[in-house]
């Protein structure tokens, strides 16, 4: 993916979560990583694909979606459960896109009002 390409995934999910109050950019993971409420819901990393915070309990379930795979730190080092990298053509519609940020949120706002 060229620079222009994942300059235009972030500005996606930038103008996708726009309207969360607390929205923050962090620089890790390999790419843009996009935090509400100072935890993180998804980093669109350099290679295209998104990386995604999800409920733990529904792994199994969502890594049943077109283009999602157990999330690596580096190669063959699972992230663990509610760790899901999703491909860039599973992600290529802003439906598609805009379909994982609210999984991704959904977990952020159940954690934070654990937190609360």
């Amino acid at each position: 993916m060229s620079d222009t390409e994942q300059s235009e995934l972030i500005e996606r999910v930038r103008e996708l979560l726009g309207g969360e109050s607390s929205l923050r950019e962090v620089s890790m993971f390999g790419g843009r990583s996009f935090m509400v409420n100072e935890k993180m819901v998804a980093s669109a990393l350099k290679g295209g694909d998104l990386l995604v915070r999800v409920d733990a309990e529904r792994h199994d379930e969502l890594m049943q979606a077109p283009g999602a795979w157990q999330a690596e730190m580096g190669t063959g080092r699972s992230m663990g459960p509610g760790w899901i990298s999703v491909t860039e053509e599973a992600i290529a519609s802003d439906e598609q896109l805009s379909w994982w940020l609210d999984i991704g949120m959904d977990y952020n706002r159940a954690v934070t009002e654990d937190q609360s």
